[in-house]
C-alpha cells in the first residue's frame, strides 16, 4: 500500500487555490501563491492589515517546494510526509477542505450514469521513539463495493468538476456510505495491524530503561512532584501509539468503467 505522491498532493492542492503554478519539473515545484493562500500559509498578518489601511493591493508570495532527494540543497522548502509546510497544509485540509462532492467530467450527446464512490484519505501516525506518519488514499465503489487503493492517484488521471455533466445522471448507492466506510476503516486497520513490530518493541524497551535510570538517579526521592513529572514525560514520550486520521474524502460520481486500464 504506498502512500500518496506529495508532489501530486500539493499540485493539487495550490490548483484548487488557483494559484500560479511557475515551475513543477523533477521534483521542484514553484508556486505563486493567492492572497488567500498567502494569509493562510505565510504568516504575515500585520503585512496584508498595513496594506488594506493604505488602500493597496498587496503581493502574495512565491514558494519554491522541493521533493527530490537529489535537489535537496538547492534554494527552497524541502518537503517530505513530516515536514512544517506539508503538516500545515494538512492541517488546512482537515479543517477548511475535508469533505467534496465531484462529478467526472463527460462530453456525451446521450443519457450516461455516473456510479458513487465513496473516497478517503487517511493519515496514519506512529509514535513512538521515533515518528513515521504516511498517507494513505482508498476508495469503494457503493454499488459493487469494489475498492481501490491509491485511488487519488486514479483520479488525478481524471477532470473533475462541482456539477454534473449534461446528459449525465447519478445511479444511486446500494451501500450505505457508513457502511462503506466501515468496509474501509476495516482495510486500514488490518493494514496498520500487519506492519512490522519492532519500533513498539524499542520504544517500550527506550521507555523502560529511562525509567530505570530515572528511578536508580532519584531513588531516595520518587514521590517528588518533580521526578512524578519526568515519569509522566517518559511515558507520554516512549509509549508506542498509533493514529488513524481521515485527512479529508467525499462522494464522488465516476463513470462505470473506472478505472481504466
Amino acid at each position: 500500500m504506498a502512500i500518496v505522491n506529495i508532489e501530486q498532493f500539493m499540485i493539487d492542492f495550490f490548483s484548487a487555490y488557483q494559484c500560479k503554478l511557475l515551475n513543477k519539473e523533477n521534483g521542484v515545484l514553484q508556486v505563486e501563491l493567492t492572497e488567500e493562500l498567502d494569509k493562510v500559509l505565510m504568516n504575515r498578518p500585520f503585512y496584508w492589515h498595513y496594506m488594506q489601511n493604505l488602500g493597496q493591493k498587496g503581493v502574495p508570495m512565491t514558494l519554491t517546494l522541493i521533493t527530490n532527494p537529489e535537489k535537496r540543497d538547492q534554494q527552497g522548502e524541502w518537503i517530505d510526509i513530516g515536514s512544517p509546510r506539508l503538516q500545515q497544509i494538512f492541517n488546512h485540509v482537515t479543517h477548511h477542505e475535508k469533505y467534496t462532492l465531484l462529478f467526472q467530467e463527460v462530453n456525451t450527446d446521450k443519457n450516461t450514469p455516473l456510479y458513487p464512490w465513496l473516497l478517503a484519505n487517511f493519515k496514519v501516525s506512529y509514535r513512538g521513539r521515533q515518528k513515521k506518519e504516511e498517507i494513505i488514499s482508498l476508495g469503494i465503489q457503493l454499488v459493487t463495493g469494489k475498492v481501490i487503493v491509491n485511488m487519488m492517484d486514479e483520479l488525478n488521471k481524471l477532470n473533475l468538476k462541482q456539477q454534473i455533466s449534461n446528459f449525465c445522471y447519478t445511479i444511486s448507492p446500494i451501500i450505505t456510505l457508513a457502511s462503506g466506510y466501515k468496509r474501509i476503516e476495516k482495510i486500514i486497520q488490518h493494514y496498520v495491524e500487519n506492519q512490522p513490530k519492532e519500533w513498539i518493541n524499542e520504544a517500550i524497551e527506550t521507555r523502560n530503561e529511562e525509567i530505570a535510570l530515572l528511578k536508580q538517579f532519584y531513588k531516595d526521592d520518587l514521590e517528588n512532584d518533580i521526578v512524578k513529572k519526568e515519569l509522566e514525560e517518559i511515558h507520554n514520550r516512549y509509549t508506542p501509539e498509533i493514529a488513524i486520521d481521515v485527512t479529508s474524502g467525499g462522494l464522488i460520481y465516476l463513470l462505470q468503467q473506472f478505472p481504466e486500464v
